[in-house]
């Protein structure tokens, strides 16, 4: 579903009346008529109500004898919110250049002439601040502490503090043979 759809669904379900007629829907396929005695409400009003969950593709119809039969659209009520919010933003790529933005002000502030002026006090700040310098690392190799240290010292003097940042940030990682960058995937674990 799109974002404008999922908008459309959510202000349709903010309506009693159209959560009623959804319940009795779940129970059987009905007819305009009979879920406005069912419901106690005018065949208008129901007919109204139905013409926004249709729209909202939350009831389909189909004809039988005389009678316009609405059913509910139950795979659309199968679809969990998380799935729902994991759909892409109508908005993706201005938000994407927004962070890009936020992204190289930040840079532009703590640090000059490719040297970090000090360490951001704000951890969103600080995390910018060391990926710039993980970037300097190479994936798939392993390097001595010196190797790491030397590396850092390019950046900042207080290389101790941006190593164990850097590791508590998983951008790096260690055992007793090394450091090594840590991969998008092992972040994620």
């Amino acid at each position: 579903m799109t974002e404008t759809e999922v908008i459309r669904l959510f202000k349709c379900l903010s309506d009693k009346s159209r959560l009623q007629i959804l319940k009795s829907l779940m129970i059987e396929d009905m007819y305009v008529e009979r879920l406005a005695e069912r419901l106690g409400i005018t065949a208008p009003t129901v007919s109204f109500h139905l013409k926004k969950l249709a729209e909202a593709g939350a009831v389909s119809s189909y004809k039988s004898q005389y009678y316009m039969m609405y059913l509910m659209n139950r795979e659309i009520f199968e679809t969990s919110i998380l799935e729902l919010l994991k759909g892409k933003s109508d908005d993706a790529d201005i938000q994407a250049q927004r962070d890009a933005e936020y992204r190289q002000k930040v840079i532009d502030a703590f640090f000059e002439y490719g040297k970090l002026k000090s360490i951001p006090s704000q951890r969103k700040k600080e995390r910018i601040v060391l990926d710039v310098i993980a970037d300097k690392f190479e994936a798939d190799r392993t390097y001595t502490e010196k190797e790491v240290n030397l590396l850092i010292a390019e950046f900042y003097d207080d290389f101790c503090t941006i190593r164990r940042d850097m590791i508590a940030e998983k951008l790096l990682d260690r055992n007793m043979s090394g450091y090594w960058r840590v991969k998008s995937s092992e972040k994620e674990k």
